[in-house]
């Protein structure tokens, strides 16, 4: 006889709810106040001007009379990013105060300033590796500190990680890494649960890291279910998971799938959830309310918030808890909780005032950072798009002034001539120019997009915009090859979607079908199913000589397949970063063009020819002051800038265009394709 499916199914559910009801079993009511941010690595400047009113914020919440003493202050993780502000921590006015010269401890000590307790992992955490995430934060006199936390990341195979108790107290984890930790709070223990993304090794170095939970949501929440158990048993009944999901949607779905879980902060989506009587920043608008509510598998309540980054807003969530650790909903007060501005009337509204050592660190990087954005490079006249809205999806003029200056650069130092540039729109961090809402007006349509400061675009600039610096990389490709590279850039091309592998090009044009059949790689990096969108493609200047060459038409390849051309593309793409799959070149000629480690060491199979004057840099222009080195995408775009747009007179003028007028990256489901 064939057991019943749905009885089975019920007595599971109802052996599942019990058995949460039970482990959370009787206690205190409690109420907590949960403030939290993420995504703080972004905008240089206003981060950092948000900051005074950002920290009043937390101190007038923590001093307030009745939740005060029941707060805690989380962060769901995109707290450093290599670029200004990261790399200032090296320099003497920050490290006196710090007392670390490692990249990125700046922004750890003004968090644990602020009373952060945990984070979540994100991906712009590991831009620089492993090791340079762990001495950011690892080691440091300014105790109590905080852990970073993961459930669903093996930390055991990377050398440099303190690897902490799962669910041991916070401050016994400080600089350590952890599945979860906890806080205690006048007598009642709260659990945190970390998680990062999945996709996390094709954004970011992950090194010897291992991710788990890749697949579907029901996998994901598998990989980090066991930490959340591991506490259920403990008896802990108050559970918060530190999401950095990337995308909003998959938190949500988290929440439906994760058992004995109460909120979960959503990260990596910059997503602004808000009350209706929140009080935004002038042009922005919430994607939601906050908090966002959700069932468990096991019917109780789970809360899910999230708020914009850099340090613009403050997520406050007061959160009853009754006797036996399940979220009182109707008891949520809509005045107290939502999205914070950092304004100077909601700190004085709170009673808060800057705390002091958040404001001596931020003063010091402001030191810094303005001295290296009065170092100007070159000039333009019209603002350069970088958004990740616009170079995750179509040609940008930024996109094209990068890929063009990486390609004039290679001819200067490489010895055969280069052809083509592609770099990946992720790699470009932030537009450089003024996004203004005219005064009285709270609508983002009325933005005016106006160039830098007197035009001038400077070290600061290129530091913010091109913050991984990544080497140049030489790889010869056959044409197939170049079709399927091309065909994996954009295989990730969909409405919604901003894959940070969508590509910026130079040296030529090429039309693509997002609506058409996307290259999938398999397991192995192989290709699974063969890209069909590249339907047109030219190669401006094949030889050197002004030769174009076509090399698709009408989706196929035109001409010899296995006729090659020099390009020249960035040492993270080269190593199979973005899933680019360079690796798998048939042709043995890899070479460098820059001198000093980039993105990490490259593991290239070298043609045994240097393309570059190893010392003295010969063939390196020398303009950019020194605060790149030879072969680095800050020193292409530096030197380019130097030699063509140097001054007010000469600066850039291109320009951006709308999607149907682009004419390197054209989308031919919105224009017809136009030959180059």
């Amino acid at each position: 006889m064939q057991p019943n499916r749905p009885v089975l199914i019920a007595m599971v559910c109802t052996l599942l709810v019990s058995g949460y009801a039970a482990a959370r079993g009787g206690g205190e009511p409690f109420t907590l106040q949960l403030l939290h941010f993420a995504d703080i690595d972004g905008d240089e400047t206003a981060a950092l001007e948000n900051l005074d009113a950002f920290s009043a914020l937390v101190a007038g919440f923590r001093n307030d009379p009745r939740y005060g003493a029941n707060t805690i202050v989380v962060s769901s993780g995109d707290n450093t990013i290599p670029g200004p502000r990261y790399f200032a921590a090296e320099q003497r006015a920050v490290r006196e105060i710090t007392g670390s010269n490692e990249p990125g401890h700046a922004d750890h000590v003004i968090m644990r300033h602020l009373g952060v307790v945990a984070s979540a992992i994100g991906n712009h955490e590991l831009d620089q590796g492993p090791a340079e995430f762990a001495d950011a934060f690892i080691g440091d006199d300014l105790a109590p500190g905080f852990p970073y936390l993961a459930a669903n990341i093996d930390f055991s195979r990377e050398d440099d990680f303190v690897i902490g108790a799962a669910g041991a107290d916070y401050t016994e984890l400080a600089g350590h890494v952890a599945a979860s930790t906890t806080v205690r709070i006048d007598g009642q223990l709260i659990g945190i649960v970390g998680a990062t993304t999945p996709a996390l090794d094709t954004i970011t170095s992950v090194g010897r890291l291992a991710i788990a939970g890749g697949g579907s949501g029901a996998d994901l929440a598998a990989a980090i279910q066991p930490a959340v158990d591991a506490l259920v048993e403990r008896g802990v009944n108050k559970i918060v998971v530190l999401a950095h999901m990337q995308r909003i949607a998959i938190e949500r779905e988290l929440a439906e799938l994760l058992s004995g879980v109460d909120i979960i902060v959503a990260g990596g989506s910059n997503t602004l959830l808000a009350d209706a009587d929140d009080e935004l920043w002038p042009g922005d608008r919430a994607v939601d309310t906050y908090p966002l509510q959700f069932r468990s598998p096991t019917g109780e309540p789970v809360l899910v918030v999230n708020v914009d980054g850099d340090y613009r807003y403050l997520g406050r969530l007061v959160v009853p808890f009754d006797d036996r650790g399940i979220i009182e909903v109707d008891a949520l007060d809509r005045s107290l909780n939502g999205a914070w501005a950092s304004t100077p009337a909601n700190a004085a509204a709170v009673g808060g005032a800057p705390i002091p050592e958040v404001v001596a660190v931020r003063d010091a990087l402001r030191e810094v950072i303005t001295a290296q954005f009065g170092n100007v490079v070159g000039y333009t006249d019209v603002y350069l798009e970088g958004g990740r809205a616009a170079v995750r999806t179509e040609e940008t003029n930024l996109g094209n002034l990068t890929a063009d200056a990486n390609l004039w650069y290679a001819n200067r130092l490489a010895r055969r001539h280069v052809a083509v540039s592609i770099k990946n729109g992720g790699g470009i961090r932030t537009a450089i120019g003024q996004a203004i809402v005219p005064a009285g007006s709270a609508e983002y349509s009325d933005v005016v997009f106006n160039p830098p400061l007197n035009g001038g675009v400077s070290e600061g600039h290129l530091r913010a915009t091109l913050r991984f610096d990544n080497g140049l990389v030489l790889l010869d490709v056959s044409a197939a090859e170049l079709k399927d590279v091309l065909e994996h850039a954009v295989a990730m091309a969909a409405p919604g979607a901003t894959p940070g592998g969508f590509p910026q090009v130079a040296g030529l044009s090429f039309g693509y079908d997002p609506n058409a059949t996307a290259r999938v790689a398999a397991a192995d990096g192989s290709v699974a199913t063969p890209g069909a969108r590249i339907q047109n493609l030219v190669v401006l200047d094949a030889d050197g000589r002004g030769t174009r060459d076509v090399v698709v038409a009408g989706g196929s390849i035109q001409g010899d397949p296995d006729r090659t051309f020099r390009i020249v593309t960035l040492n993270f793409l080269a190593n199979g970063g973005d899933g680019y799959p360079f690796l798998a070149l048939a042709s043995p000629n890899r070479s460098q063009l820059y001198a000093a480690v980039g993105y990490g060491d490259p593991d290239l199979a070298d043609d045994g020819v240097p393309d570059f004057p190893v010392e003295p840099q010969a063939n390196d222009p020398g303009r950019n002051g020194g605060f790149s080195y030879t072969g680095g995408e800050q020193d292409a775009l530096a030197e380019y800038l130097a030699a063509f747009h140097p001054t007010a007179g000469a600066a850039y003028r291109t320009a951006e265009t709308a999607r149907a007028e682009d004419r390197r990256v054209q989308d031919v489901s919105v224009r017809n394709w136009v030959a180059p």
